[in-house]
Order: structure tokens, then sequence, then C-alpha cells
């Protein structure tokens, strides 16, 4: 596991050390790991696409807490993501985890995927990845630098710099053009850049 101070840091600063790492997930149906191919920086109250931006919430309230937590939430009426909160207590920095490898738990990963054709597509985006983990509103707060936790990360192989690539964020409306969504060049399971269309002004 990494040090606490490994997340004691900004997420941008953060965010590019996380490609190659490793994220598990443990359940009663078992476990899956993944390693991280794309991540987005989100810096609280500077940040005005960070969910942190307007203050503690009820929802976000785990984004204010310690580093190195996890903050999961349902997002789109539709699925889950995942966030490793950054910075010292009442901050509210964090890296959204976008992407990735499933390197072990496959079976139990294509079970809970049923709609991805090839593995690549198992975690390929923020609520395909929760869903192969198995995330739900449980697991938010869990430390993910605790041994045998039911979500924790490791330090993987670290990437080639040559590799990581920085750029916009996808689908945020605001900030939109701040790079930082870091990815590994040319891995399959990075997910496709979309710009978020503007928002509409009342006329």
């Amino acid at each position: 596991m990494p040090p606490r101070d490994f997340f004691a840091r900004t997420a941008p600063e953060v965010a590019p050390e996380l490609l190659g790492c490793l994220l598990t997930a443990r359940s009663r149906e078992g476990s899956v790991t993944i390693r991280i191919t794309e991540v987005e920086a989100y810096a609280g109250a500077r940040d005005p696409a960070s969910h942190a931006y307007r203050g503690r919430t009820a929802r976000n309230a785990v984004m204010f807490g310690p580093p190195g937590h996890a903050y999961v939430y349902f997002i789109y009426g539709m699925h889950y993501a995942v966030n490793t909160v950054c910075m010292p207590e009442g901050t509210g920095e964090g890296v959204l985890i976008r992407a990735g490898e499933v390197v072990d738990g496959l079976v139990l990963a294509r079970a809970r995927r049923v709609a991805s054709r090839v593995d690549a597509d198992l975690a390929r985006g923020p609520g395909r990845l929760a869903t192969a983990l198995g995330l739900t509103r449980e697991l938010d707060g869990s430390d993910l630098c605790a041994p045998r936790g039911p979500l924790t990360l490791e330090l993987g192989k670290p990437v080639d710099g040559a590799l990581i690539r920085s750029g916009p964020r996808v689908g945020v409306s605001r900030a939109a053009d701040v790079p930082w969504r870091f990815h590994v060049h040319g891995d399959p399971t990075v997910s496709p850049y979309r710009r978020a269309k503007p928002a509409k002004t009342a006329s």
C-alpha cells in the first residue's frame, strides 16, 4: 500500500502517479483488481468542475476527510464512480479513476459487465470501472491504505513517463480546458475523449 503521504498532495500532482497503480475491490463474490490507465484531477474550491467546489455536503463529505480514502458516488442516475481523496483534511481535492485494465478477477468482472464484447471494454470509463469492481455507496469512505480492506490501492509498475499524456477532462462544462486528464498513451482500455456540450443559457 502507498503511504498516506502519497495522497496528501494536490490532486494534479497525485493523478499521473496513479497510472499503473492497482485498485482492488473485495466482496463475498470475490475480488477484482484493475490496473489504472486513465484518471482526472479535481481541485476542490479552486476548481468549478469539482464536486467539492461549493463546499461540504452530505454527499461529498468524504472528499473533505483524511487523504487516502475513497469517495464513491452515484452519478447521472445511472452508475457509480470512485475518486481517491487528496490533500490534508478539510480541502476537498480528489482524483477520479476513469479507466483501467482488469488484471485479476476477470471471470467476475465479465459476469458484472456482460455487455462488454472485449475485455478492454470491461473498465473503459468510470461507470464501467465501478461496475466491474462491484462498487456501491457502501464503499464510500473506504481506506485505500488499509491492507485487505474492501477497497484498496497498491503501487504497481511505474508507467514510462514518455507514455503519459494529459489533456482536457471528459464531459465537464466548467473549466473544460484544464489539462488534468492523464492517461497511458496507446492503451486500449483508455476511454475516448468527449467534450461536454455547452450549457444552455436563458434567453
